[in-house]
């Protein structure tokens, strides 16, 4: 029988990236899937949208998996939107195991030369809208008495200051602090709270010229094998970035009943970058 099957796991930023190799990974292991994302621009990224198309793709790549699927776009700064889609969710499905709160967004700059709109739509959609989430969802597994599993997306970043990306650091460090304080409010109920960690991963936001002339301001234009020549020398194993299924099996770890003693962790998914000297 697969891990997961019989369980119901919501998962945001769901459209692409991590988000969507998350919600492939938990379909392997049998779990049905609630793909949620926003699927429009958030004006202050770096980087192009995800869209409405790139989700309905998540959700017949979850289908492949013969498990059921609920796609809804939603931004998770909208806690009437989230409760909405967990009221879909909770009819369709009966109930929610999982909660893999993991959309976000970033912007690059001096912190000092931030915008206000730079700061708020980071620390909104990274930290608030992972609160939002936990909010929409978590009265329902509580009520249901039969536990669950939450993750929550951090970062090296929530581990880490690192330069000209100030709000994604307070907010990534912020949803570390919520971890723990969601570890022991659920814990009673069986309900686990753990974050990953994530380092250099293939993803839009971290693949895209911003990040690049970020790592190589040296270099004038600078391409992704120009950056590449940086983050090999991150890492303690020889790899050059990890890939978004490289944190989904961290994930589908997490969640399992293999884990099931396991809370209040903030597990470093990162090559080891964290402990580079």
């Amino acid at each position: 029988m697969p891990k997961l099957q019989g369980k119901v796991a919501l998962i945001t930023g769901a459209a692409r990236g991590q988000g969507r190799s998350h919600a492939v990974r938990l379909a392997e292991d049998g779990a049905d899937i609630v793909a949620v994302d926003i699927a429009a621009p958030i004006p202050t990224a770096y980087y192009p949208a995800a869209t409405p198309a790139d989700l309905q793709l998540t959700a017949k790549l979850v289908e492949a998996e013969r498990v059921r699927v609920l796609a809804a776009e939603a931004d998770v700064r909208d806690q009437g939107a989230l409760d909405q889609v967990v009221a879909r969710a909770l009819a369709a499905f009966g109930h929610i195991d999982i909660v893999v709160a993991n959309a976000g967004t970033a912007s690059h700059a001096p912190t000092w030369e931030l915008t206000d709109d730079q700061w708020q739509n980071v620390v909104d959609v990274n930290l608030t809208g992972v609160w939002r989430t936990v909010k929409a969802c978590v009265p329902s597994m509580i009520a249901r008495g039969l536990g669950g599993a939450v993750v929550l997306t951090s970062s090296l970043a929530g581990l880490h200051g690192y330069g000209n990306i100030a709000g994604y650091v307070a907010a990534k460090h912020g949803v570390n602090g919520l971890m723990r304080t969601l570890a022991n409010e659920l814990g009673p109920y069986n309900i686990r709270v753990n974050t990953v960690c994530p380092g250099l991963i293939n993803t839009d936001m971290m693949m895209n010229d911003e990040t690049y002339a970020m790592f190589r301001p040296d270099v004038e234009s600078p391409t992704l094998e120009d950056a590449r020549a940086v983050f090999r020398t991150m890492q303690l194993l020889p790899l050059d970035w990890l890939e978004p299924r490289d944190v989904s099996n961290a994930i589908a770890f997490l969640v399992s009943a293999e884990a099931r003693a396991i809370t209040g962790v903030a597990l470093p998914v990162d090559g080891g970058q964290l402990q580079r000297g």
